[in-house]
């Protein structure tokens, strides 16, 4: 039996804007298993930002319960769960946030200096050559392609040997080709190493790719196996006609 990794229940998340309330997730529910590849979609201010943040332990809920790895994250402090998020989770963001005068191995190595780790040089050559940039170690960003710095970004992420790997809009600034290149790498991460990949997308056919997809509308989560499609014109609601809060886990509907 697989472990779940990722156990989100009845979370709601309500920032207060002055006097106004904003409700950004309200009473999500959604669950990923040890070794799945999950997609999260849904249009612009739908809340799967929030709930990337709150996965990421970058975010807490305002209510609910969230439990990483069994772990609920709502009883850490400040250093573990810093500690988390370098030490089991892997960020990969739409945005590269390189560093633009340091070469590529250096930028893979910095999540190893915070570890701590003396073999800092190997471990980030090791990662490099496995996203295909063995080539490429004393490069800076300004000396590769949009691909290519993708590509150090994901390294970076893998570097300190993350459990799950969580990726927000990671084709969004690449073309075509690049953007295969890109979601080759999360799948073979995935199929051949059973690491598990959770991706925020607006693009159908990246989402597609993923084992499963959690769609999220109007801060609801809702399982897309389950969503009934609606005859609507152009500009009409894209909300989706059956109401799945609770997310199915390993494909299997509940």
């Amino acid at each position: 039996m697989l472990n779940r990794v990722i156990d989100i229940e009845h979370a709601t998340k309500v920032y207060q804007m002055g006097d106004v309330e904003v409700r950004a997730l309200s009473g999500v529910t959604c669950h990923v298993e040890q070794g799945e590849f999950v997609a999260i979609t849904g249009p612009s201010g739908s809340g799967k930002s929030t709930l990337m943040n709150i996965i990421g332990c970058l975010d807490q809920p305002t209510d609910g319960a969230y439990r990483l790895d069994g772990v609920e994250v709502g009883d850490l402090n400040d250093d573990e769960l810093a500690a988390i998020r370098n030490e089991k989770i892997g960020f990969v963001f739409q945005s590269f946030n390189l560093l633009p005068r340091v070469p590529a191995w250096k930028q893979v190595a910095l999540p190893l200096v915070y570890a701590g780790a003396s073999d800092r040089r190997e471990r980030a050559v090791a990662v490099l050559e496995e996203v295909g940039l063995g080539e490429r170690l004393d490069h800076k960003p300004a000396e590769l392609s949009g691909g290519q710095q993708q590509r150090v970004a994901i390294a970076r992420a893998l570097v300190t040997q993350p459990s799950l790997l969580l990726a927000d809009e990671p084709t969004g600034n690449l073309d075509s080709k690049a953007g295969a290149e890109v979601m080759g790498i999360f799948k073979r991460l995935n199929r051949q190493q059973g690491l598990t990949v959770v991706l925020v997308t607006h693009d159908p056919a990246v989402a597609a790719q993923a084992d499963r997809t959690i769609r999220i509308f109007d801060g609801m989560a809702y399982d897309a196996a389950d969503i009934i499609p609606q005859d609507s014109a152009p500009g009409e609601s894209e909300a989706p006609v059956m109401v799945q809060v609770t997310v199915a886990q390993n494909g299997r509907r509940s």
